[in-house]
This record gives structure tokens, sequence and C-alpha cells, in this order.
């Protein structure tokens, strides 16, 4: 069901994208409008983690580091049956975390210094398990796509007025529209897409760690972090403020049209209740949904930030 609403929100996405390119140019305008979509989505599909981790200025985490970050994110990544993706450190007090890459073999997974400190190390699991999953799931894919959707879309509306077509076509003010309903039209359909993705990887992701606890957990301390701290570099580029596992910008309330990520406590009580379907299914003698499993640290390791 996630991916026949993705799929269906994407499709309105492109629909949108190329009715503005017919309305400021006729027919011809909507093919060039597919066109200059088709060449932006083949850049940033190939470059989409180099972008991204680029603005958050993050640094590699070499195998073998202090924290046993690597070895931890290495593990749950077999557990997801998965290639073991890049781990990034990113250095902000804010605790958040976000995967991308164009599909699961290009992979990375970033966590915020703030995470490293605020989290347990059964927290820590549930998080980039959570990651993990957005990438098993392709959704670090599909959330650049329609990314790049939204830019190009506001573009093309900012550009209304320099049509003589869309003036002859529409008129002064069904323009003045089309260039502030075009881009806000965009920006839910990405929200969309962006909180439907959120639950599938909240189950997934406690799947993967064994443990639904551990990220709802998780999610209440970086929900808390989040509202309190602030993210420059999110900031600064507001259009990645959905790949992060918590809203960095600011922390909405309810479920509704202008927000990238579901209420925590919407995502939260999901969770508790996928623990107690597991406890109640133990309890009955049936095999559990889940079987916790924290990977494992070398002693060494010990005076990280799990200790």
């Amino acid at each position: 069901m996630g991916y026949t609403k993705t799929a269906i929100l994407m499709a309105a996405m492109t629909a949108l994208f190329m009715g503005i390119g017919y309305l400021l140019g006729g027919s011809g305008g909507a093919v060039i409008a597919l066109v200059v979509a088709a060449g932006m989505n083949a850049y940033t599909w190939w470059n989409s983690d180099k972008l991204v981790l680029r603005m958050h200025n993050a640094q590699p985490v070499i195998r073998g580091d202090r924290m046993g970050l690597h070895a931890m994110t290495a593990e749950l990544a077999r557990n997801a049956g998965l290639p073991e993706p890049k781990v990034y450190l990113i250095d902000t007090p804010q605790p958040n975390a976000f995967a991308t890459g164009r599909n699961p073999a290009n992979a990375a997974v970033a966590v915020t210094t703030g995470l490293m400190r605020s989290l347990s190390r059964e927290e820590l699991a549930g998080v980039i398990a959570h990651e993990l999953a957005h990438i098993r799931n392709h959704d670090t894919a599909i959330m650049t796509v329609t990314a790049t959707f939204a830019g190009a879309i506001s573009m093309l509306a900012n550009f209304a007025l320099f049509f003589g077509g869309s003036r002859e076509r529409l008129g002064l003010i069904g323009t003045l529209m089309l260039m502030f309903l075009a881009p806000f039209a965009a920006a839910l359909v990405q929200m969309a897409i962006s909180r439907t993705r959120e639950y599938a990887a909240d189950k997934a992701g406690a799947e993967i760690c064994g443990n639904p606890l551990w990220l709802a957990a998780a999610l209440e301390k970086i929900a808390l972090g989040a509202a309190r701290i602030d993210n420059h570099a999110a900031e600064r580029h507001p259009a990645t403020a959905h790949m992060f596992i918590i809203n960095p910008l600011h922390v909405h309330k309810h479920d509704n049209l202008f927000a990238t990520h579901p209420a925590t406590e919407n995502r939260i009580a999901a969770l508790r209740s996928m623990a107690g379907q597991s406890r109640t299914a133990q309890g009955a003698g049936t095999r559990p949904a889940t079987k916790s499993r924290v990977p494992t640290i070398r002693k060494g390791d010990r005076n990280g930030p799990w200790s």
C-alpha cells in the first residue's frame, strides 16, 4: 500500500510539472519540461549522496572506529540483507540522522554527533535500522527525485511572468496564481510522500534491529532535541529536511498537509503497538514477530557513547 501511494503521488508530481510546462509554452512546453525533468533527475539520481553529504559537511567514519559506529552499522546491514553502506558523522549538537544514495549498493548512513551523545546503544541501533530500512525500500532515491521535481516546479512557476504564452492563456491574475499555487502543490505532494515512507521505515527498522521500543525511545529523545537545538546546515538547505529521521527545522504537533514527517507521537504509538503485538504472540506460544539483537562491539570500544 505504501508503494502504491508513493507511485500515485509521484505521478501527480510529474503531471503537475508537465501541466505547468504546457501553460507556459503549449504542447512544446510540456515536452521541454519533461526533458528538463528527466535530465535533472538523472543527474540527481547519480550524485544525490555526494550532494547531500557535502551540504551537511559529513565526514566519513572508517572501519574500526573508536566508537564502534561502523561495526554496528555493518552488522545491522547484514540483518537487513543489505550491502555494507558508507557511514558518516555530522558535527552538530542536534540529535538526528539520515540515509542517502541512489540504491543499496551506493548508499550512506549519516548520524550527528548530538545523536551519538544522547542515545543509548540500543536506541542508536534502532535509528540506524530505520535508516537502513529507507535504503532497502529505495526511499532515498524516491525522496531525491521528488525533491528535484519540487524544485523544478518552483523554478518553472517563477518563470511564468516572463513567458508571453502563459500570460495570454491565463491573464495576469492567472499567472500570479500559478506562481504561488504550483510550488505550494508541489510541496504538498513532496511532504505527503515523505510521511508515507516514514511509517513504513519505522516498521521495517523495528524488524531489522529486533525491538520496536528501541526506535520508539530514540524518536522521543530526538524529537525533544530537534525542538530546542538548531541544525544550521539544515536551515541553510531546508529542501533536505524530509531526509532526516525527525524534521531538523521544527517539530509538528499533528499530521498535516504542511509537515514533512508524521507526528512523532503517532510514530511512537505505532511502534509500541507493534511491540505489544509481539509480546502477545510470545504469550500465546507463537513465534514473535521480532527478536531483539543489539549488534556486538569489541571490548576496546566500550568507552564509546554506549558505555
